[in-house]
């Protein structure tokens, strides 16, 4: 653990800053936020990871994403997740009073353990949500040699 030493004007140049940050920020970012063409063509699906007795499990969220345009791929120990969302152009521009949704391609890579074996990656899509499990893979166990 390292030491740090206190100073007594952090907490004033913290306070000032997140003052002078609210003062320059709109009030209502989310009505700002996005509304450009580059804003809406990067999204990023939020992914939970997690541990399980035989596998590590992958719950990305992929709403308004089809089945056909997502895409698990495995090089080496990284696990690449690619997925696109496509922009609904039956709408006309002038009809929208707001627009937040991000839309387009979004490429999501993990470290996995090493030896981890691709043809044990299991991939499903439900509702919304891209699971994926990936076997552990076996510890090399140490191995007793008899001597004769």
């Amino acid at each position: 653990m390292a030491l740090v030493r206190l100073n007594p004007w952090t907490p004033a140049t913290s306070f000032n800053s997140l003052l002078n940050r609210f003062f320059d920020e709109p009030f209502f970012e989310t009505a700002v936020k996005g509304t450009d063409e580059a804003g809406l063509s990067a999204w990023n699906p939020v992914v939970d990871i997690y541990d399980n007795d035989n596998s590590i499990v992958f719950n990305a969220d992929l709403p308004g994403v089809k089945k056909e345009d997502i895409s698990v791929d495995m090089d080496g120990n990284i696990l690449t997740l690619k997925a696109t969302r496509n922009y609904d152009k039956e709408i006309n521009e002038k009809n929208f009073y707001r627009k937040e949704r991000a839309f387009g391609t979004f490429k999501r890579s993990f470290t996995l353990p090493e030896n981890v074996n691709p043809e044990t990656i299991n991939a499903e899509f439900q509702d919304g949500v891209l699971k994926i499990e990936v076997a552990k893979p076996e510890e090399k166990k140490a191995k007793q040699i008899a001597v004769k």
